[in-house]
């Protein structure tokens, strides 16, 4: 991850985002305080199905009811 001031990021707009492109993250400083950052669109928060698929089964009874000593934790019953 790198940082850049304000002033640096207005000059090399286009350089700074081809960097974040090929997959760098890059923060965005004002007076030295970083106040933004520059990640990748394929990163931190895209949800990829299936990336689990055969780590864990569920089991065949996943969907019961729950014991009743469960339930009464839960002010149930």
């Amino acid at each position: 991850m790198s940082t850049v001031n304000l002033h640096e990021a207005k000059t090399h707009l286009s350089r700074i985002v081809d960097a974040v492109a090929a997959g760098e993250v890059v923060l965005i400083a004002k007076a030295g305080k970083p106040m933004a950052k520059l990640v990748p669109l394929g990163r931190g928060g895209a949800v990829r199905f299936g990336v689990l698929k055969g780590r864990f089964t569920v089991p065949a009874d996943f969907d019961a009811p729950l014991p009743d000593d469960v339930l009464e934790g839960f002010g149930g019953r």
